[in-house]
């Protein structure tokens, strides 16, 4: 019995199952309205959408579950928030069929990206403290989440807080599990929750033979492509550096683009690292054990499973489900990533100021061209220290000053003065 204990505790640590599933909480409520949008902007019905989140859904396990594995290392993959907000707009009249060859096209662009490997010699020329401060900018919002919900909702938000923070002093290892725990007890009794509408029903999958239409393919594929590389995967990649997991990104990039052009005609339109919800999986929260913190992100591939399967159950929970609950689990989920981001940026001071800019940037939730704001906040930075060290040239040495000649010591009368190697003179100044 102890020993199947054991296993079961290796298996599942409950500090790893509750961080997978707050990653999958937060990820998904977060955007899946936006995805659901974007499928009727293509005219999908009510089985094409549940076909949607039924592809996400498996794409997601899969890598999740799979690259964790492999390289034991919390990979949390998640579909393209920014490629669905583009996707809602950019898909209004055309065909599904249309839409998928859009879907396929950018996952092969992914692909080649991770084959050809120029996205992790990219990477390897960000500056650490940039990546550090491009991170935290990403997850100010959701810190701050945590503090401006109170103003509405204290008795739901407070508690969560003050349950994380007694936790973090009794018992570290379950600290997002019982701010978890209690924040669902607050919203009960606070009457957040509206289930009146909940239904249960499973998901099947429906394809869709891809049609590849050069205007759709330039005006949707190539943008799709574009804004998950640099608002999501950038960032994704920051994320597994900034907590000191030195995995490589090109097989990442190709596993990602290669379960996405084969989920595509099923409804994937956009698998890529996860940066928000990963670094709840990269936590200490997560495991006081670095290397375990892995189970977390399997656990996160588990849950996205389930969402796939019972996709149109979860879209009428997140009706259901008070928003101001997943913001506050959001919140206390990463204080101690945005700490430790906050301090990783800040530590060198030849980098700090365009750390700041960086973090600032990335903060502001700036969009332009359709891109979001991580790729600018990075592009703002390197600007800002490329501009700062121009023309700079390495500390020069300060100049030495003569040395004055110090009087001989005084010696006893009538006793030699020992002999000096090599005849040099004792005063400094040379032979």
């Amino acid at each position: 019995m102890s020993s199947f204990t054991d296993r079961l505790r290796a298996a599942a640590p409950p500090s790893a199952v509750a961080a997978g599933l707050v990653a999958v909480t937060v990820g998904v409520t977060s955007s899946a309205a936006l995805v659901f949008t974007a499928a009727k902007a293509a005219g999908a019905g009510p089985a094409e959408i549940g076909s949607w989140m039924l592809a996400l859904g498996v794409g997601l396990a899969v890598t999740c579950v799979g690259l964790s594995l492999r390289y034991r290392t919390p990979v949390v993959t998640a579909w393209s928030t920014p490629g669905a907000a583009l996707l809602a707009t950019a898909l209004v009249g055309v065909p599904m069929a249309q839409a998928v060859g859009a879907f396929v096209l950018s996952a092969l662009l992914i692909l080649v990206t991770g084959v050809t490997g120029w996205f992790a010699h990219a990477m390897d020329r960000i500056p650490v403290p940039l990546a550090a401060a491009l991170l935290a900018g990403v997850l100010l919002r959701f810190g701050t989440g945590l503090f401006s919900t109170m103003h509405g909702h204290f008795a739901l938000a407070f508690p969560v807080f003050a349950l994380y923070l007694l936790a973090r002093r009794l018992a570290p290892r379950y600290a997002v599990l019982v701010a978890l725990a209690g924040g669902v007890l607050a919203s009960v009794l606070t009457g957040g929750w509206h289930l009146a509408e909940l239904r249960v029903s499973l998901a099947r999958p429906v394809f869709t033979a891809p049609e590849f239409d050069w205007r759709t393919l330039v005006g949707v594929g190539v943008p799709l492509f574009v804004v998950t590389m640099a608002s999501q995967n950038l960032p994704g990649a920051a994320v597994l550096r900034n907590s000191g997991y030195d995995v490589p990104v090109s097989p990442l990039m190709t596993w990602t683009g290669a379960v996405n052009a084969l989920l595509a005609p099923f409804g994937a339109f956009g698998l890529n690292l996860a940066a928000i919800t990963a670094a709840i999986c990269t936590g200490e929260e997560a495991h006081p054990d670095r290397d375990k913190r892995y189970a977390a992100a399997v656990w996160a591939g588990v849950f996205y499973l389930c969402v796939g399967v019972f996709g149109a159950t979860v879209a009428s929970l997140l009706t259901a489900m008070p928003q101001a609950l997943v913001l506050s689990l959001a919140g206390v989920g990463l204080l101690a990533t945005i700490e430790n981001s906050l301090a990783t940026a800040l530590s060198e001071k030849a980098s700090r100021e365009a750390a700041v800019v960086t973090f600032l940037a990335t903060a502001s939730g700036v969009t332009l061209l359709g891109i979001g704001s991580a790729f600018w906040g990075l592009l703002a930075g390197v600007l800002t220290g490329v501009i700062a060290t121009a023309g700079r040239r390495g500390p020069k040495p300060a100049p030495r000053r003569p040395t004055q000649p110090r009087p001989a010591p005084p010696r006893e009368p009538d006793t030699p003065a020992a002999p000096r190697p090599g005849g040099r003179r004792r005063d400094g100044m040379g032979s």
